[in-house]
C-alpha cells in the first residue's frame, strides 16, 4: 500500500488538463446514470425486495416508554410460541451492548433503563412476520416510568435529571476570534434575533432493513443499506465479540439515506438473529411507523444570533448560541454540532465572533447526521440578517454579500487562511445576472390571484467537504482488469442515490482510455472494494474521483509494462491510445485490454492494484472547536420566487436558480439532480416538516400527518454551475451533496419579508405561522403596490 503526496499524484496525472478545459470524451458530459435503467423499469432489486427460500422474520420490540427503568423481562411465552425460532435480549448480546459512530452510548438491547421509544429491548425471529409479531407481544417487560426530559435548555439545568452519567450535555464547542464585545459598542446597527428549526425526517423510500446469513464456513454476511459498510462491519464485530474478518457487509445499492442510514439500523439485529437461525436467513423490514419512531431525525435547534455591521454593509462582529436536541443517544450529534458552529458565520470575513453550541440529551428520539448537517439550521441566522442589514441601509443584498464574502487566499471568520477554492462571489455574479433577479419586477407583478403577493429571496452559504481536523480521513480505489478487456473499478463509496457511480465509470473511462460501457463500478461491499470512508459530508465525489485518479495510473503502468514485455521492447517503445497498446510507429501491432490480460493470466501476473490516498486537512485545528476549519469547501447560492396567499398564509415557491461551485463538474446531468433535489429537500424542510414529539411521544407517525413536497410543489429549477477547478484533486471535482440545501432556506424566508414584510423565525414556516404574522404586520403592507 502506498500513499501518494500531492506533488507525487499530480506528475502521475499530468495528462488530465488542470484548468476547465473541455478536451474529454468522458469527464464533463452529461451521460446518463448507469444505474439508471435498472432502477426506473424495477429491474434492480433492493435488499429489502429480496427473500430468500426457508427465511425467517426478524421483528424488533421497542420501548414502551420514552424514559423507564427495566425492572425485569420475561420471554418465556414467546419462546414457547410455535413458529418461534429465536428470542432474544441484552443476556444474548456476547460482545458489547452498545453502538454508536463516535461514542457508542447506545444500547444494542435495552438492559437495564430506556431513553427513548425507539430503543430495541428484544429481537424475535420466527417463521412468518405474523408469528414474530405475535411473539412480541408475548414478550413482558416491567418498566418503572420515569419522567421525560424534553426541552434541551432545562436539560443542562442542575434540576433536570441526568440521562447519562456524564450528564445531558454530550458536547460543548466554541470559536472565538477579534474582540466581539467592542464591535458591538462601536456598530452602527446591531441586529439580534433568535431563530427555531424543526425536526426533520429523511423520508427515504426504502426504510431500514435487511438480511442476516451465516453460512457453512462461519461467515457472517449482512446485506443492509448503509452508509459506510466498513465501520458497521466493525461495530457488528464488536457487539459479536468477533473478528471482523469472518463478516462481510453488503451496503449497496440502497433506496434513499440523506444521513440517515449513516449510522447502525438494523445491522447488529440481524447479525444477532442470524447467529441463532441454524443457517437460516433473516429478514428485517422497518415498517413506515417503526422508522418514525426508531430512525434518527435532522437535530431541532434553537439559534441566538446578535450581529453588527456598519452602515456601509461591513459586518464587524457576529455572536451565536446555539443548542441543538440530539435525543437520547449521541450518534452524530458532536459533529453536527461542531459543524454548525464552524460555518455560523457563513463565508464571510467578520473579525469579530464569538460562536458556541451545546449539543444536549434529551428523551425526545434520536438525531444524528443528516444532509447539510447543522448548517442548514445556523445559515438562517446569518442570511436573514444580512437581508435585514441591506433593507435598513437600502444596499443591494447581493452586493454586501460580496462586500463580506471571503475570497481564496483571504482570511475566513474563524481566522484561517483559506488556500483552497471559493466559489461564493461567482456564484454571486452568477445570481446577479440570471432572468429571475435581472427581471424581479417583472415576475413579482403577475400573482395568480389580486390576494396572492410574489417574492424574490436570495442567500448564500457554504458546507465542508470531508471529515475535517482530528478524524481519520482517507480514500482508496482499486481496479481490476477482467478477461473481457472490462475494468472492474472497487470504490468503499456506497451509491445512496446521488449517482457518484456514474461519476466513477466516467473518471475511470476517461483515465483507462476506454469507453464507459467497459467499466463496473462496484460500491459498499467489505469483499469486493478497499475501504474508501464513509458516503458523508459531501465527500463522495470528491473522494471516489481522486482515488480513481491516484490508482487509474498505477493501472495504465501495469497495461504499458506488459505490452512491453509482450513486445519484448523497452516501455518508451509502447503507445497508449484508445483502449489499444501497440509499438511506437506500428499501429498495426495493436493489443487490446482482452488480449493483455490473457498475456497477464497465462504468465500469472497480476492484474489488479490500489490506489490509495489522505484528504487535504488544515494544520491546526481552532481550540474547542471539534474539528475546525475544514480544508475544502463547497460554495452555492440561490435565489427564489414564491408566491403568499395573503388570506390563508400557503406559500408557493414557483422558480428556484441553484448556482453550486462544486469544482469541476464531472456530470452535468448528475449535478441538476443533485441541485433539484436539494432545493425540494430545502423547501420542505422550510414550509412544511416537523416530526412533532409530545413528552418524548411521537405525534407524527408516518406519511399521512407529515407533510413533504411532491412532484405538485416542485418548482420551475434552474441549475447553473461555477467551474472553480479544485487544485487538491487531479480530476479538479469538490463536493455538493450538501449544500444544495442549505442556502434555499433563508432565501424562502428572505422572500417572505419581500412577498409580504414578515420575517419567519421559527421553522417550518407553515400557512397558520405565516398567515398570523401576516395579521400582526397588518394589512396595509400586503395591500400596497409594490
Amino acid at each position: 500500500m502506498s500513499f501518494m503526496n500531492d506533488e507525487l499524484q499530480a506528475k502521475e496525472n499530468n495528462n488530465i488538463p488542470k484548468d476547465n478545459s473541455t478536451n474529454f470524451n468522458w469527464i464533463g458530459k452529461p451521460v446518463k446514470r448507469i444505474d439508471g435503467a435498472p432502477k426506473v423499469t424495477g429491474e434492480l432489486k433492493y435488499m429489502t425486495d429480496i427473500h430468500y427460500d426457508e427465511m425467517l422474520w426478524g421483528k424488533v420490540l421497542r420501548a414502551k416508554y420514552p424514559y423507564a427503568k427495566i425492572k425485569g423481562i420475561n420471554t418465556s411465552k414467546a419462546e414457547a410460541l410455535d413458529g418461534v425460532a429465536a428470542v432474544l435480549t441484552h443476556k444474548d448480546v456476547p460482545g458489547f451492548n452498545g453502538f454508536g459512530i463516535v461514542v457508542p452510548d447506545q444500547p444494542v438491547l435495552a438492559e437495564d433503563i430506556v431513553r427513548c421509544t425507539g430503543d430495541a429491548v428484544a429481537l424475535v425471529a420466527a417463521e412468518t412476520e405474523e408469528i414474530a409479531e405475535k411473539a412480541l407481544s408475548l414478550i413482558v417487560v416491567d418498566y418503572e416510568p420515569l419522567a421525560p426530559v424534553t426541552d434541551p435548555e432545562w436539560a443542562m439545568s442542575n434540576e433536570a435529571p441526568l440521562l447519562h452519567p456524564s450528564g445531558n450535555i454530550h458536547s460543548y464547542v466554541e470559536i472565538k476570534n477579534g474582540d466581539v464585545e467592542k464591535a458591538f459598542a462601536e456598530a452602527d446597527l446591531i441586529l439580534e434575533n433568535t431563530f427555531y428549526s424543526p425536526r426533520q425526517m429523511h423520508a427515504f423510500i426504502e426504510t431500514e432493513g435487511g438480511w442476516g446469513i451465516l453460512d457453512e464456513n462461519g461467515i457472517l454476511t449482512i446485506q443492509c443499506p448503509g452508509q459506510y459498510a466498513f465501520r458497521d462491519r466493525m461495530q457488528i464485530a464488536r457487539a459479536l465479540g468477533c473478528n471482523p474478518n469472518l463478516i462481510r457487509v453488503i451496503s449497496s445499492p440502497h433506496g434513499g439515506a440523506f444521513g440517515g442510514k449513516d449510522e447502525i439500523t438494523v445491522q447488529i439485529y440481524l447479525a444477532l438473529l442470524a447467529l441463532h437461525a441454524n443457517g437460516r436467513p433473516v429478514k428485517i423490514h422497518l415498517s413506515r411507523e417503526e422508522s418514525v419512531i426508531a430512525g434518527i431525525k435532522r437535530h431541532p435547534f434553537k439559534v441566538e444570533v446578535k450581529t453588527a455591521v456598519m452602515k456601509d454593509g461591513t459586518l464587524t462582529g457576529h455572536k451565536v448560541r446555539a443548542v441543538a436536541d440530539t435525543g437520547a443517544y449521541a450518534s452524530l450529534g458532536g459533529a453536527v454540532i461542531a459543524l454548525a458552529i464552524e460555518h455560523a458565520a457563513g463565508p464571510y470575513k467578520i473579525p469579530n465572533i464569538d460562536l458556541e453550541g451545546f449539543c444536549v440529551y434529551t428523551n425526545n428520539g434520536i438525531s444524528g447526521a443528516f444532509r447539510g448537517f447543522g448548517v442548514n439550521q445556523v445559515c438562517v441566522g446569518i442570511e436573514t440578517h444580512l437581508d435585514m442589514i441591506a433593507k435598513h441601509f437600502n444596499l443591494d443584498p447581493i452586493e454586501i454579500r460580496k462586500k463580506n464574502a471571503y475570497k481564496q487566499g483571504e482570511y475566513s471568520s474563524l481566522g484561517h487562511l483559506v488556500k483552497s477554492s471559493v466559489g461564493t462571489h461567482k456564484t454571486l455574479d452568477a445570481a446577479q445576472n440570471c432572468d429571475l433577479w435581472i427581471n424581479q419586477d417583472l415576475y413579482k407583478s403577475q400573482p395568480s390571484e389580486p390576494w396572492k403577493k410574489r417574492g424574490i429571496g436570495i442567500a448564500t452559504s457554504f458546507h465542508g467537504i470531508g471529515m475535517g481536523i482530528g478524524v481519520p480521513d482517507y480514500g482508496a480505489a482499486s481496479i481490476e482488469l477482467l478477461p473481457d478487456g472490462y475494468f472492474k473499478v472497487g470504490v468503499g463509496c456506497e451509491e445512496i442515490g446521488g449517482g457518484n457511480s456514474t461519476v466513477y465509470a466516467q473518471t475511470a473511462a476517461e483515465l483507462l482510455k476506454c469507453e464507459l460501457s467497459k467499466i463496473k463500478v462496484v460500491q459498499g461491499d467489505t469483499n469486493e472494494t478497499p475501504d474508501g470512508g464513509t458516503v458523508t459530508a459531501s465527500r463522495s465525489t470528491y473522494t471516489g474521483t481522486r482515488a480513481i485518479g491516484t490508482a487509474a495510473p498505477k493501472m495504465i503502468a501495469l497495461l504499458s509494462q506488459a505490452a512491453a514485455d509482450y513486445f519484448q521492447l523497452p516501455l518508451n517503445k509502447i503507445v497508449h491510445s484508445d483502449g489499444l497498446l501497440y509499438i511506437k510507429d506500428q499501429p498495426d501491432s495493436s493489443l487490446s485490454y482482452a488480449k493483455i490480460f490473457d498475456y497477464l493470466y497465462e504468465n500469472r501476473k497480476n492484474t489488479r492494484i490500489e490506489g490509495h490516498f489522505i484528504l487535504p486537512k488544515e494544520k491546526g485545528e481552532i481550540k474547542n472547536s471539534g474539528g475546525a476549519p475544514h480544508h475544502l469547501y463547497g460554495y452555492l447560492t440561490h435565489v427564489v420566487l414564491i408566491e403568499v396567499d395573503t388570506l390563508t398564509g400557503e406559500t408557493e415557491v414557483l422558480r428556484v436558480v441553484s448556482i453550486p461551485d462544486a469544482g469541476r463538474v464531472i456530470n452535468p446531468q448528475g449535478l441538476e439532480g443533485q441541485a433539484e433535489g436539494g432545493a425540494i429537500m430545502g423547501i420542505g424542510y422550510t414550509l412544511y416538516e416537523d416530526v412533532v414529539i409530545e413528552n418524548g411521544i411521537h405525534k407524527t407517525k408516518n406519511f399521512t400527518d407529515y407533510i413533504i413536497p411532491t412532484i405538485r410543489e416542485t418548482p420551475i429549477i434552474e441549475t447553473i454551475p461555477v467551474d472553480e477547478f479544485e487544485p487538491s484533486n487531479p480530476i479538479g471535482a469538490k463536493g455538493i451533496g450538501e449544500v444544495v440545501m442549505i442556502p434555499i432556506i433563508p432565501a424562502i424566508t428572505n422572500a417572505l419579508y419581500d412577498a409580504v414584510g414578515i420575517r419567519i423565525k421559527h421553522l417550518p414556516a407553515t400557512p397558520e405561522r405565516i398567515y398570523k404574522e401576516i395579521q400582526a404586520v397588518g394589512n396595509s403592507f400586503v395591500k400596497s403596490d409594490r
